[in-house]
């Protein structure tokens, strides 16, 4: 009987191994993959001047971006299971035409940044082979319009095409016949100046198109009912018109932003507009009489129909506007000299509307419009904006907003007023319990701002507005969670200005405005979180934020030296975040930051704090490591008064020492004298 020896055991595990092994990759041909081979396989930067030899074929990701390769030969790349295939930025120019016949399984093919508008002919026959590609990009190639018609050649199941940085003048309704399944287009950075009618419609999938960054001068028979977002930004759009036909829109996206529109876009009435972006143009030019009633005329001339009576109800063709769910609207950067109050009531949903850097001065109105109070006048609905949540004003030159203004919104949140001369108003002068009725009077128009009784305003931004005083009361039964008062130099905080606020209020910003102790006066605020007094001449913390449970302060750049030690103590307890740059400390009066280093309150800008030193020099850094420098500061002085005193002592010791000895020699020589 043979009896096993080590070796042959050995031998026998090894064996086993490697059958085991062998049906690992078994199950791997079958159809599964390694998950390490799900993984993208990148080889960008790699200096490439082809596509290597000798890939796993069981690829399905291969990124070779950022090389090398001018020329895809016909020899083909030789991997069957390949979706995703990334060529972009390398010098490609010449795909030969058998180049794609073995990765029949693409999908997504990104040849952007490359040299395609060459050898259009052999690259597009390539590209044809692809019959499974859902997703192509070709941008930054130098395309004319003829080059994209043939690279769309026989792209029946394409979905997602990217056009952008190329040079298209003309988009035709032939360039996506053969591509039917798209549903995002992207021809951004072009130089299109005309859309022949036609070339979307078809595309009945569309929901996505971005014709950004072209020379298209205007729209004027929008038609594409199943798109959802269209950029339209950066172009010289002087209007956007939708011709009537009662068919339902489906776009929710609309943006016109830096274009040449004097009026608003004319939309259809069934629509699902949710975010219109009309930002740097020039509506508002026209005053909002001349503006409605130009654009109703344009109306009718480009849409002469019979639907245009039903279209254009009372003159004004966007009556249509209060069937639209519009929830955001920015119409910043315009030339807006006054609200256009009656067209922006008839967006019922609007939540957020930026009217910031236009030319608004005061803004007032009355609420039943062209009723003069006679007997038998038709009083119009109030106009209002019921659902405004966020109102950006900011940059204008505003000085008013009427009460009826404010009470025309129900549920405003946050108001910003940066950037304006707006002064609140001091409620000893305001009107009395008739104020409502008599605030737009011209004998009573004041230039003062009331932010009292606002009960739905949380936040208020009046930074840089000029304010000098805020009075006893400013805030009033007004809940403000968040209020700016910063770079409004010289402002004086009135005892009782922010009365009211003391169950509320949860960051205040006072920075950037000049004032001394003396001048501020703040109240015990209970619920602030985030105290920014920086850029002050504070010289004092003020005692009352020791009943605040801050979590952030900012004291950069005023006069402090130091802090209240058991002000800081108090402080600790809550807070996380402390800035102190910019303030001239003592540099070994420093118990206040061994109660701050204690607390592990993190003082981000310590390093660059600077701190005066007992011989009047500045030093920055100082105070990172304070209780070592002080100590080595105080150890040579300590040294230096020893000595002073032993010397001292030694002189004392030694005249006495001389004065003994020869007294000692007198007596000692007297002495001898007698015996003698």
């Amino acid at each position: 009987m043979i009896r096993p020896t080590a070796t042959t055991i050995r031998s026998l595990l090894l064996l086993c191994c490697s059958l085991s092994h062998s049906l690992i990759q078994l199950n791997t041909g079958t159809g599964r993959l390694h998950d390490d081979q799900q993984e993208p396989t990148s080889l960008r930067f790699k200096n490439l001047s082809s596509v290597p030899e000798g890939l796993d074929v069981r690829l399905r990701d291969l990124d070779l971006s950022n090389n090398f390769i001018r020329h895809i030969n016909s020899q083909g790349l030789g991997l069957p299971s390949l979706l995703r295939l990334t060529l972009s930025y390398n010098q490609l120019e010449i795909i030969s035409e058998g180049a794609f016949r073995d990765v029949a399984q693409l999908q997504e093919l990104n040849l952007a940044r490359n040299a395609l508008s060459h050898n259009v002919d052999s690259n597009s026959r390539a590209l044809g082979s692809l019959h499974r590609l859902r997703s192509l990009d070709i941008s930054m190639n130098g395309l004319d319009d003829k080059a994209v018609e043939l690279y769309l050649h026989n792209k029946s199941v394409l979905e997602h095409l990217d056009l952008t940085g190329n040079g298209l003048t003309r988009l035709t309704a032939k360039l996506f016949a053969e591509s039917l399944s798209m549903r995002s287009i992207r021809i951004e950075n072009n130089l299109i100046t005309a859309i022949e009618e036609g070339t979307f419609e078809t595309l009945k999938k569309l929901k996505t198109l971005n014709l950004a960054r072209n020379n298209l001068v205007y729209i004027c028979d929008f038609k594409l009912h199943q798109v959802k977002l269209l950029n339209l930004s950066r172009n010289s759009i002087e209007f956007f018109v939708t011709r009537e036909d009662g068919h339902p829109y489906e776009l929710e996206i609309l943006d016109l932003s830096y274009n040449n529109l004097l009026y608003f876009p004319m939309v259809p009435k069934t629509n699902q507009l949710r975010y219109l972006h009309l930002q740097s143009n020039m509506v508002g030019a026209l005053e909002t009489d001349t503006l409605i009633s130009e654009a109703d005329s344009l109306y009718r001339e480009l849409t002469s129909d019979d639907k245009v009576k039903d279209a254009v109800e009372n003159n004004n063709v966007y009556s249509n506007w209060r069937l639209m769910p519009l929830v955001y609207m920015d119409l910043s950067s315009n030339h807006f000299r006054s609200l256009p109050l009656e067209t922006l009531s008839h967006l019922t949903s609007l939540v957020t509307l930026n009217l910031s850097k236009n030319c608004l001065q005061d803004i007032s109105y009355n609420t039943a419009k062209g009723c003069s109070g006679h007997v038998g006048c038709y009083r119009q609905p109030p106009l209002t904006l019921p659902s405004l949540r966020y109102f950006d004003l900011q940059n204008n030159g505003l000085r008013q907003l009427s009460t009826l203004f404010l009470e025309a919104l129900p549920n405003i949140e946050t108001l910003n007023l940066k950037e304006n001369s707006v002064r609140p108003c001091d409620p000893k002068d305001q009107l009395g319990p008739s104020e409502t009725m008599r605030e737009n009077s011209p004998t009573n128009m004041s230039s003062c701002v009331s932010f009292r009784n606002i009960k739905t305003l949380r936040h208020l931004d009046l930074q840089d507005n000029g304010i000098k005083t805020l009075h006893q009361n400013t805030f009033e039964r007004t809940p403000l969670v968040s209020l700016n008062l910063a770079s409004n130099v010289d402002v004086i905080l009135n005892s009782g200005a922010l009365e009211g606020l003391q169950s509320s209020l949860q960051s205040l910003s006072i920075s950037g405005n000049n004032m001394t102790t003396s001048a501020l006066s703040l109240p015990c605020l209970k619920a602030l979180r985030r105290l920014n007094m920086s850029d002050n001449n504070v010289d004092v913390l003020p005692s009352t934020i020791s009943c605040s449970p801050l979590t952030e302060l900012d004291v950069r750049n005023n006069g402090l030296t130091s802090m209240n030690e058991s002000l800081v103590d108090r402080l600790s307890l809550y807070l996380h975040v402390l800035y102190v740059s910019g303030n001239s400390f003592n540099c070994c009066d420093t118990k206040w930051l061994e109660a701050i280093n204690k607390e592990k309150v993190k003082i981000p800008d310590l390093d660059h704090a600077v701190c005066l030193h007992v011989n009047g020099t500045l030093l920055t850094g100082f105070l990172r490591n304070h209780s070592l420098h002080c100590s080595l500061e105080l150890s040579p002085k300590i040294t230096e008064l020893n000595l002073g005193q032993i010397t001292i002592i030694m002189l004392f010791v030694s005249t006495v020492l001389i004065t003994l000895v020869v007294f000692v020699k007198k007596v000692c020589c007297n002495t001898g004298s007698f015996i003698v």
